[in-house]
């Protein structure tokens, strides 16, 4: 079995089908996630407004799954080796991922609740703590001198994130545009190009 570069050559087994599963889990969240969206029942731009949180939510939610996606494809290609915790890790990461249309529809239903708004949090919240578990086995995996730890080294960003999250999470209840507000700052802080793992693998 072939493995991909950054890892070096040992037991465990090549990342190839991981990749190829998660890629197919995350096109049916995001397939789901637009059967979710309900069509206006007029033709008016009022009709289309009264949609507009709900088509927000979901702008919202495609880039966070979308970045989830680019991120986990870096992870894979600088992968040497996987073994059972890091297919663990990835299906804990997977599981709050399909959660994102269930907290959608939820928005929609309740009129952003505070209870749904605050349960948005948690979910993208948990996928965070599933990709750093991710990181986390690959690197027990491989090695601390692998292309994966050189390239995330403390992930600050992972950390600040989470942070972030801990607090819009119990602010939804009282304050729901600054929870709403928080959750797009941590979309902001991963829409900037990070190429920490293509620089390493290019040194």
């Amino acid at each position: 079995m072939s493995d991909h570069a950054g890892g070096r050559p040992g037991r465990g087994m090549g990342s190839g089908r991981l990749e190829a599963f998660t890629d197919g889990v995350v096109a049916i969240i995001i397939t789901i996630m637009v059967l979710e969206l309900k069509v206006p029942q007029e033709g008016t731009l009022h009709a289309l407004s009264s949609s507009l949180p709900v088509l927000l939510a979901y702008v919202l939610s495609f880039i966070n799954v979308g970045l989830y996606w680019n991120n986990h494809h870096h992870l894979m290609h600088a992968t040497g080796r996987i073994d059972g915790r890091v297919l663990w890790a990835n299906l804990f990461l997977l599981f709050w991922l399909s959660l994102v249309p269930f907290v959608i529809r939820w928005l929609d239903a309740s009129g952003f609740s505070p209870m749904a708004t605050a349960s948005y949090g948690v979910v993208l919240g948990m996928a965070a703590i599933g990709y750093e578990l991710t990181e986390r086995a690959i690197i027990a995996c491989n090695g601390r001198q692998s292309a994966v730890a050189k390239a995330i080294g403390k992930d600050w960003k992972g950390k600040i994130s989470l942070a972030l999250y801990a607090v819009a999470v119990p602010v939804a209840f009282f304050a729901r545009p600054v929870a709403l507000i928080l959750y797009i700052v941590v979309l902001m802080l991963w829409l900037v190009p990070d190429r920490r793992i293509e620089r390493t693998l290019e040194t």
